[in-house]
């Protein structure tokens, strides 16, 4: 379950669009599920309508209007035509937050999202439950999102009912605490990143609609970070990843230590913006765990004379990022010759055998190959796809293994095998290599290493993501090997049948269903509390405080 933070200070409007038809039309049966029990009270069976809406928004927002109260924040402001940032402090008394499933999950009953609704709104202090006056608050639920996600919506007013105000210091952070605690005890899907670390990198609604207006088949953060898995698999050092990163269309540009400019610590890249528009940048590890440079760096030869080329790249790229030009072009301007493809093949497959003798527990040796493996597909998805397809997703869910945390990984293993080269070739072939039998062979070996990959979280328990990486090969790798030719099995020309067994694309099922009987959200007095201002026992001289804790 993923919270979602914003704030404000228009109630009305908040509580107008949540009763509304939606940016897209996708509200419907817009409804209360759980809040204040007087409101819930007076509304809790009416039609949430814009009237009904605006009204509920009076009564959440009495307590700021009664004791004149004000909340704000700190924010920075953009100036559209001189393009300056100022900071300025803005309203900030509506705290808004949607808590949402993913799609696969399905939907809940309207009691048990009310009875979720209701412990996180306790945990997060914005009940009498924390010891202090009581915020004014309700949930609304109005169907699925564009994306097919069940989920709710919380509005609160953030200054309590006797005029004091309530914190919202580390509120993302709590947030997520909550729904971890939430999901375990209402069986809901755990998400892998609190138990494994295996979990990719969230993005935020504003890059889906950003992508939606931009009518983009997806989103930024997704484009780019297939674009650096791929160049960063297909090259053998630094300088050549930051000149294929040139090649895939994206801008990119170095992050120096403090106070030099021939140490490259970091980098960001962005797409193409439209003509009059900013890029939005993305540092790699916002990407994904495993891009960050450091992590990249563990796969490339550390030497004097490749630190110096990277270097010159990234120079380079940091004068003019949209008119970088390599300054020492290589093997990645040229087409790769024919008999590479068995060449690299082989590869995989020595890979494939090897992996039999590493242990499951191993993450670090895993998460490398995971990494090489998607990088493959990414690469193969960059030259074939047009528009992300059965690669693309197949190159995302493979990644998601190789997501571990910082302090958990270590370099690959100098003996291990590769799937890097496969990477270049598949990145650089001619087009009309494409649906050739030795792509069909490279195919079947990236493959079989997958499956290793499914058998090792099998083995280790971990059944949501064998069950991703297996609905991926019977789904979007089935349809990419539909397109080439069939490849026979060994020991038998005449059967051409994929390699994977019933037993390899099948996993036991990995949550139980959570039941719907349980208990309703806390019951309440139907009157509204009065409100009383808080006593002081010595005059306090007045002062603003920003909503986090803070003066």
């Amino acid at each position: 379950m993923m919270p979602n933070i914003r704030r404000g200070d228009r109630m009305g409007g908040l509580m107008v669009y949540l009763a509304g038809d939606g940016r897209h039309n996708e509200h419907e049966d817009q409804h209360l599920v759980a809040g204040d029990s007087a409101i819930m009270t007076m509304y809790g069976y009416d039609v949430l309508d814009r009237v009904t809406a605006l009204k509920i928004a009076h009564d959440l927002d009495e307590p700021r209007t009664r004791f004149g109260v004000e909340v704000t924040r700190v924010a920075q402001i953009t100036d559209p035509e001189t393009g300056e940032t100022v900071s300025t402090r803005v309203g900030a008394d509506v705290w808004h937050c949607s808590l949402s499933l993913r799609a696969e999950e399905g939907q809940l009953s309207d009691e048990k999202w009310g009875a979720i609704a209701q412990d996180f709104a306790d945990r997060m202090g914005f009940t009498n439950v924390s010891g202090k006056a009581a915020c004014r608050w309700v949930a609304v639920r109005h169907g699925l999102s564009t994306n097919g996600n069940d989920h709710v919506h919380l509005a609160v007013s953030l200054v309590r009912e006797d005029g004091t105000k309530a914190t919202t210091h580390n509120d993302f952070r709590r947030a997520q605490e909550v729904c971890r605690d939430l999901e375990s005890e209402y069986g809901l899907e755990q998400l892998e990143s609190r138990g494994l670390g295996l979990g990719e990198r969230g993005f935020k609604p504003a890059e889906r609609e950003r992508a939606g207006r931009a009518n983009a088949a997806e989103i930024a953060p997704h484009k780019l970070e297939r674009t650096v898995r791929a160049a960063a698999t297909a090259s053998v050092d630094e300088g050549e990843f930051v000149r294929r990163l040139r090649q895939g269309g994206v801008l990119a540009r170095p992050r120096y230590a403090a106070g030099r400019d021939d140490v490259v610590a970091g980098y960001s890249v962005a797409m193409r913006p439209v003509e009059g528009s900013r890029p939005i940048w993305y540092g790699g590890g916002r990407l994904a765990r495993d891009l960050t440079l450091p992590r990249l760096r563990e796969g490339w030869p550390d030497s004097p004379q490749t630190a110096q080329g990277a270097v010159e790249e990234w120079r380079a790229t940091a004068k003019n990022p949209w008119q970088y030009r390599p300054v020492a072009p290589g093997r990645e301007e040229h087409t790769p010759n024919p008999e590479m493809w068995k060449q690299f093949s082989d590869e995989i497959g020595r890979l494939r055998d090897q992996l039999r003798s590493v242990p499951v527990t191993d993450r670090a040796t895993w998460a490398h190959v995971a990494r090489e493996t998607a990088g493959a597909f990414a690469a193969w998805s960059q030259r074939a796809e047009a528009t992300p397809g059965p690669l693309a997703e197949t190159s995302r869910q493979l990644a998601r293994s190789a997501h571990l945390r910082a302090h958990e990984s270590r370099p690959k293993p100098v003996q291990l095998g590769s799937a890097a080269n496969a990477a270049m070739i598949l990145m650089q072939a001619a087009t009309g290599g494409r649906g050739t039998m030795a792509e069909a062979i490279m195919l079947r070996q990236l493959g079989r290493t997958a499956v290793a990959i499914l058998d090792m979280h099998s083995a280790n328990g971990d059944a949501r993501r064998a069950e991703q990486i297996a609905s991926v090969m019977s789904n979007q790798v089935a349809t990419v090997r539909d397109r080439l030719p069939a490849v026979q099995r060994l020991g038998n020309p005449a059967d051409s049948r994929p390699e994977v067994t019933p037993e390899n694309s099948r996993v036991a099922e990995a949550v139980r269903v959570a039941t719907d009987g349980l208990a309703a959200p806390r019951s309440g007095s139907p009157v509204p509390n009065t409100l009383e201002p808080t006593k002081r026992k010595t005059p306090a001289t007045p002062r603003e405080r920003d909503g986090h804790g803070r003066d």
